[in-house]
Protein backbone atom coordinates (compact mmCIF):
# COMPACT_ATOMS: atom_id res chain seq x y z
CA UNK A 1 0.00 0.00 0.00
CA UNK A 2 2.97 2.58 1.01
CA UNK A 3 4.62 2.00 -2.16
CA UNK A 4 1.48 2.14 -4.29
CA UNK A 5 0.46 5.64 -2.45
CA UNK A 6 4.66 7.00 -2.79
CA UNK A 7 4.40 6.13 -7.09
CA UNK A 8 0.65 7.77 -7.54
CA UNK A 9 2.19 10.64 -5.15
CA UNK A 10 5.34 11.34 -7.05
CA UNK A 11 4.21 10.51 -10.81
CA UNK A 12 1.59 13.44 -10.41
CA UNK A 13 3.85 15.72 -9.74
CA UNK A 14 5.45 16.44 -13.56
CA UNK A 15 1.96 17.11 -14.31
CA UNK A 16 0.91 19.10 -11.77
CA UNK A 17 4.36 21.46 -12.42
CA UNK A 18 3.97 21.95 -16.11
CA UNK A 19 -0.12 22.50 -15.86
CA UNK A 20 1.38 25.72 -12.77
CA UNK A 21 -0.90 24.21 -10.54
CA UNK A 22 -0.36 22.25 -7.38
CA UNK A 23 -2.47 19.52 -4.78
CA UNK A 24 -2.93 20.23 -1.20
CA UNK A 25 0.15 20.69 0.24
CA UNK A 26 3.17 17.72 0.13
CA UNK A 27 5.04 17.41 2.82
CA UNK A 28 8.94 16.70 3.06
CA UNK A 29 10.96 14.67 6.08
CA UNK A 30 14.18 14.85 7.98
CA UNK A 31 15.39 11.54 9.09
CA UNK A 32 15.93 10.61 12.23
CA UNK A 33 18.32 7.94 12.63
CA UNK A 34 20.22 5.70 15.60
CA UNK A 35 23.66 5.48 16.41
CA UNK A 36 24.39 9.29 18.19
CA UNK A 37 25.09 11.35 14.89
CA UNK A 38 23.07 14.73 15.64
CA UNK A 39 20.64 14.06 12.79
CA UNK A 40 18.58 17.32 14.43
CA UNK A 41 21.36 19.60 13.04
CA UNK A 42 20.38 22.84 11.52
CA UNK A 43 17.15 22.85 12.67
CA UNK A 44 16.46 25.97 10.33
CA UNK A 45 17.34 25.16 7.14
CA UNK A 46 14.51 23.00 5.97
CA UNK A 47 12.11 25.74 6.38
CA UNK A 48 14.01 28.03 4.71
CA UNK A 49 14.73 25.58 2.07
CA UNK A 50 10.69 24.96 1.67
CA UNK A 51 10.42 28.74 1.45
CA UNK A 52 12.68 29.39 -1.25
CA UNK A 53 10.56 26.49 -3.46
CA UNK A 54 7.57 27.60 -3.25
CA UNK A 55 8.58 30.80 -4.06
CA UNK A 56 10.70 29.75 -7.09
CA UNK A 57 9.00 26.85 -8.08
CA UNK A 58 5.97 27.42 -7.18
CA UNK A 59 6.10 24.36 -5.25
CA UNK A 60 3.28 23.49 -2.87
CA UNK A 61 5.43 21.77 0.15
CA UNK A 62 3.74 22.37 3.85
CA UNK A 63 6.30 24.61 5.51
CA UNK A 64 6.00 22.10 8.54
CA UNK A 65 8.27 18.98 7.79
CA UNK A 66 8.47 15.91 9.12
CA UNK A 67 10.41 14.16 11.30
CA UNK A 68 10.51 10.23 10.35
CA UNK A 69 12.94 7.11 11.43
CA UNK A 70 14.49 5.26 9.20
CA UNK A 71 12.50 2.11 10.24
CA UNK A 72 9.30 4.15 9.98
CA UNK A 73 6.57 2.67 7.14
CA UNK A 74 5.68 6.43 6.95
CA UNK A 75 8.68 7.34 5.33
CA UNK A 76 6.35 6.11 2.26
CA UNK A 77 4.49 9.06 2.81
CA UNK A 78 7.23 11.59 1.37
CA UNK A 79 8.84 11.99 -1.47
CA UNK A 80 11.67 13.59 -0.38
CA UNK A 81 13.65 12.88 2.57
CA UNK A 82 16.73 15.05 3.75
CA UNK A 83 19.28 13.48 6.27
CA UNK A 84 22.07 14.97 7.82
CA UNK A 85 24.52 15.10 10.97
CA UNK A 86 27.97 15.54 12.37
CA UNK A 87 28.68 12.11 13.72
CA UNK A 88 27.85 8.17 13.62
CA UNK A 89 24.89 7.19 12.20
CA UNK A 90 23.66 3.17 12.39
CA UNK A 91 20.55 1.44 10.59
CA UNK A 92 19.75 -2.06 11.34
CA UNK A 93 18.69 -4.84 9.22
CA UNK A 94 14.62 -3.58 9.23
CA UNK A 95 15.37 -0.09 9.14
CA UNK A 96 17.84 -0.84 6.02
CA UNK A 97 15.09 -2.51 4.46
CA UNK A 98 12.50 0.14 5.30
CA UNK A 99 15.19 2.51 3.16
CA UNK A 100 15.91 0.34 0.76
CA UNK A 101 11.66 -0.35 -0.37
CA UNK A 102 11.10 3.53 0.34
CA UNK A 103 14.06 4.54 -2.50
CA UNK A 104 13.26 1.20 -4.81
CA UNK A 105 9.19 2.54 -4.75
CA UNK A 106 9.90 6.02 -6.18
CA UNK A 107 11.74 7.38 -2.69
CA UNK A 108 14.72 10.05 -3.15
CA UNK A 109 17.10 10.97 -0.30
CA UNK A 110 19.21 13.49 0.20
CA UNK A 111 22.12 13.16 2.24
CA UNK A 112 24.21 16.00 3.48
CA UNK A 113 27.21 15.83 5.59
CA UNK A 114 27.52 18.26 7.92
CA UNK A 115 31.41 17.13 8.47
CA UNK A 116 32.52 14.16 9.76
CA UNK A 117 29.40 12.00 8.60
CA UNK A 118 31.22 10.42 5.72
CA UNK A 119 33.22 7.55 7.36
CA UNK A 120 29.32 6.79 9.16
CA UNK A 121 27.16 6.52 6.63
CA UNK A 122 28.86 5.23 3.85
CA UNK A 123 29.04 1.58 5.51
CA UNK A 124 25.30 2.30 6.82
CA UNK A 125 24.38 2.76 2.88
CA UNK A 126 26.09 -0.36 2.01
CA UNK A 127 23.45 -1.95 3.95
CA UNK A 128 21.17 -0.32 2.58
CA UNK A 129 22.36 -1.62 -1.16
CA UNK A 130 24.78 -4.04 -0.80
CA UNK A 131 25.18 -4.39 -4.70
CA UNK A 132 25.64 -0.43 -5.20
CA UNK A 133 28.61 2.19 -4.35
CA UNK A 134 28.45 5.59 -4.49
CA UNK A 135 29.61 7.17 -7.85
CA UNK A 136 30.65 10.61 -8.25
CA UNK A 137 28.25 12.41 -10.77
CA UNK A 138 29.06 14.48 -13.44
CA UNK A 139 28.20 17.67 -13.88
CA UNK A 140 26.11 17.42 -17.30
CA UNK A 141 23.73 14.95 -15.07
CA UNK A 142 20.60 16.42 -14.95
CA UNK A 143 20.89 17.08 -10.92
CA UNK A 144 22.99 19.96 -11.88
CA UNK A 145 20.57 21.28 -14.39
CA UNK A 146 17.17 21.60 -12.95
CA UNK A 147 15.71 25.64 -12.52
CA UNK A 148 19.05 26.52 -11.66
CA UNK A 149 22.64 25.30 -13.45
CA UNK A 150 25.24 24.79 -11.88
CA UNK A 151 28.08 23.66 -14.82
CA UNK A 152 31.02 23.38 -12.21
CA UNK A 153 28.94 20.50 -9.87
CA UNK A 154 28.11 21.45 -6.29
CA UNK A 155 28.74 25.22 -4.66
CA UNK A 156 31.37 25.40 -2.15
CA UNK A 157 29.66 26.42 0.79
CA UNK A 158 31.78 25.67 3.89
CA UNK A 159 35.58 24.62 3.76
CA UNK A 160 35.87 21.74 6.24
CA UNK A 161 39.03 20.27 5.00
CA UNK A 162 39.41 22.92 1.92
CA UNK A 163 38.77 19.68 -0.29
CA UNK A 164 36.54 20.14 -3.57
CA UNK A 165 32.82 19.87 -3.16
CA UNK A 166 31.65 16.66 -4.27
CA UNK A 167 28.36 15.11 -5.87
CA UNK A 168 27.70 11.38 -4.93
CA UNK A 169 24.74 9.16 -5.83
CA UNK A 170 23.62 5.61 -5.76
CA UNK A 171 21.97 4.16 -8.92
CA UNK A 172 19.52 1.77 -9.16
CA UNK A 173 17.80 0.28 -12.56
CA UNK A 174 19.09 3.25 -14.36
CA UNK A 175 17.79 5.62 -11.74
CA UNK A 176 19.23 8.34 -9.27
CA UNK A 177 17.65 7.42 -5.86
CA UNK A 178 19.92 8.88 -3.28
CA UNK A 179 22.53 11.80 -3.56
CA UNK A 180 25.30 12.60 -1.10
CA UNK A 181 26.68 15.83 -1.34
CA UNK A 182 29.90 16.15 0.51
CA UNK A 183 32.56 18.75 0.93
CA UNK A 184 29.92 21.53 0.98
CA UNK A 185 27.29 21.67 3.66
CA UNK A 186 24.01 22.94 1.99
CA UNK A 187 22.41 22.63 4.96
CA UNK A 188 24.67 24.95 6.57
CA UNK A 189 24.01 27.52 3.68
CA UNK A 190 20.44 27.04 3.85
CA UNK A 191 20.16 27.73 7.61
CA UNK A 192 19.04 31.61 8.80
CA UNK A 193 21.94 34.04 8.13
CA UNK A 194 22.62 34.79 11.61
CA UNK A 195 23.47 31.05 12.08
CA UNK A 196 26.91 30.87 10.83
CA UNK A 197 27.02 34.45 8.72
CA UNK A 198 27.36 33.40 5.26
CA UNK A 199 27.38 35.94 2.69
CA UNK A 200 23.95 36.07 0.62
CA UNK A 201 25.70 35.05 -2.38
CA UNK A 202 26.58 32.09 -0.83
CA UNK A 203 23.26 31.37 0.65
CA UNK A 204 21.14 31.83 -2.50
CA UNK A 205 24.09 29.50 -4.41
CA UNK A 206 22.91 26.43 -1.60
CA UNK A 207 19.53 27.68 -1.75
CA UNK A 208 19.68 27.39 -5.45
CA UNK A 209 21.04 24.00 -5.33
CA UNK A 210 18.82 22.60 -3.18
CA UNK A 211 16.00 23.58 -5.32
CA UNK A 212 17.64 21.80 -7.51
CA UNK A 213 17.48 18.04 -5.34
CA UNK A 214 13.88 18.83 -4.74
CA UNK A 215 12.87 19.34 -8.45
CA UNK A 216 14.06 16.79 -9.05
CA UNK A 217 13.03 14.11 -6.66
CA UNK A 218 9.54 15.53 -7.77
CA UNK A 219 9.91 15.28 -11.56
CA UNK A 220 11.98 12.67 -12.27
Amino acid sequence: MQKVKLKILLLAFPLLLMAGSAPAPVQIALLKYRGGGDWYANPTSLPNLIAFCNKNLKTNIDPDYATVDAGNPDIFNYPFVHMTGHGNVLFDGQEAANLRNYLIAGGFLHIDDNYGMDPYIRPQMKKVFPELEFVELPFSHPIYNQRFSFPNGLPKIHEHDNKPPQGFGLIWEGRLVCFYSYETDLGDGWEDPAVHNDSEETRLKALKMGANLIQYAFTK
